[in-house]
């Protein structure tokens, strides 16, 4: 099978810091703009006021608020609290070193901390570069992963055989081995999907799911979104800015004060408004608490979601990029601030004859890779 060929990373949202989108112009950027890095990005993880960017020679390179950067790298990821840095070893089978540092610091001196680990799989980190926003903060050998908070380096149970590991603001999914989709930490938002606002201190399976095999999981800041292997996107959690593209108080009110609350057979928690149709109150929904299905326009099929803070973007089977939820900076690529409670396709790429292969959100920005239509 042919390699295939280097696109291209494309960057569009928040950067107050100065971080690395596009021109950087101003504090933000409203429609996707090339990466300095351009071509020889392989990895981006963004933090809200800074990004990590691994390059295909394997040197990570930090733009924002922190700046530095270090060679022999496999991965990079980066939070508020923490950057942690993937190390390659010093030569084949040598293992890799798990190594973290304050961002303020980063990169320079010695780290806060280090970890040796071990692959399972030798040259797993190279499959795909381009077109992945990395593993972290799920370890090689996926039964640790790193947190922000201590303790900064945390064991999974054994049953658990994690292929990817997504974490909000405060809480965590977890993709197993066979499609299931596991929930824990914080859920005063309904971010963990079972149904109530209360927390969970260990992974729990997601008994809405349960048989429906899941491919990708995301978690934004207080919502979570999964892809299935069939392409269906469902969505959980807060839905304030419209990111579970189901509708919003801005959209329902309608320049009204809410006038009623009450829960659907769902358990969504639903608020009414006044100035619907004929009259009647328009609802609105506020916390979806189970996943609900969402239809893409036009049946797209999902292959790949991610999720900000507050915003929601898809990557659909035909390369199409779909964004929503809040656009205050810029981070939907729909060149404008607007919020949005429904899918809108970022119309850029299309017009420049590009097939999306991957997106990352920061927490209000937005990263994209893509390559050009025809190109495999």
């Amino acid at each position: 099978m042919a390699e295939e060929p280097p696109g291209a990373w494309f960057g569009f949202g928040f950067c107050g810091f100065g971080q690395a989108l596009g021109s950087g112009r101003g504090r933000q950027v409203h429609s996707p703009e090339p990466l300095g890095a351009g071509v020889d990005t392989c990895r981006v993880s963004a933090s809200w006021s800074y990004t990590a960017l691994v390059t295909r020679g394997g040197h990570v390179e930090l733009s924002g608020s922190a700046s530095g950067a270090a060679g022999s790298c496999r991965d990079a990821w980066a939070s508020e609290g923490l950057l942690v840095v993937l190390r390659a070893g010093p030569g084949p089978g040598s293992g890799a070193s798990l190594q973290a540092w304050a961002p303020g610091s980063a990169l320079h001196g010695e780290p806060l901390w280090a970890q040796d680990v071990v692959s399972e799989t030798e040259g797993e980190d190279e499959a795909g570069c381009g077109a992945q926003a990395g593993t972290l903060p799920l370890l090689p050998g996926a039964r640790t992963y790193v947190s922000p908070r201590p303790p900064f380096y945390r064991t999974l149970a054994p049953e658990l055989r994690a292929r990817r590991l997504e974490l909000g603001a405060e809480h965590a999914l977890l993709l197993g081995g066979a499609g299931q989709v596991f929930s824990w930490g914080g859920g005063r938002h309904g971010q963990l999907g079972h149904g109530t606002l209360e927390a969970e201190l260990e992974p729990r399976m997601l008994e809405a799911l349960q048989g429906l095999p899941m491919a990708e999981v995301a978690a934004g800041g207080w919502h979570s979104v999964c892809v299935s292997e069939t392409g269906d996107i469902y969505v959980w959690g807060w839905n304030e800015s419209g990111q579970l593209a189901l509708p919003t108080r801005s959209s329902a009110e309608d320049r009204s004060t809410a006038t009623g609350e009450g829960l659907k057979e769902d358990g969504a928690e639903v608020t009414r408004a006044a100035g619907g149709e004929e009259g009647a109150p328009a609802p609105f929904i506020a916390i979806q608490p189970f996943p609900a299905l969402l239809d893409l326009p036009r049946g797209s099929d999902a292959v790949q979601a991610s999720c900000g803070s507050r915003h929601t973007a898809v990557v659909t089977r035909t390369g199409e990029l779909y964004t929503w939820g809040w656009g205050k900076y810029g981070q939907l690529g729909h060149k404008n601030t607007a919020s949005l409670d429904r899918p809108c396709l970022v119309e850029y790429f299309i017009d420049k004859q590009l097939q999306v292969k991957a997106v990352t959100c920061g927490p209000w920005n937005t990263y994209v890779y893509a390559v050009e239509k025809g190109e495999r």
